[in-house]
């Protein structure tokens, strides 16, 4: 399931659902427990249905019929936040890892 259409596209998984809202909202809003089964339900039917690979289903669902300022914001300079250094994300990715194995 995907938000980010022209990534997905980019990327050209086997096979993808996607929905037109925010980022990181592929299964709707927040607290809208019977919207989130729809989303679901829909997007497990289309996976089972699709036959042709590369094929992305575009389901109807709307965030928000009176209220589109999200797009405006999704993907613009300075929505989200700056990369980190590459020597910061290993760091980070190494901390990460030793929490893990510490874990188990």
């Amino acid at each position: 399931m995907t938000s980010a259409l022209d990534i997905t596209r980019a990327v050209n998984p086997p096979r993808a659902v996607f929905l037109n809202f925010p980022l990181g909202h592929q299964t709707g809003r927040p607290h809208q427990p019977e919207l989130q089964r729809q989303i679901v339900r829909a997007a497990m039917r289309a996976f089972e249905t699709i036959e042709s690979p590369g094929t992305i289903v575009e389901l109807p669902y709307v965030w928000d019929a009176n209220d589109r300022r999200w797009e405006e914001t999704d993907y613009t300079e300075g929505f989200l936040p700056e990369r980190p250094a590459k020597e910061d994300a290993d760091t980070a990715e190494a901390a990460r890892r030793t929490r893990f194995a510490d874990a188990k």
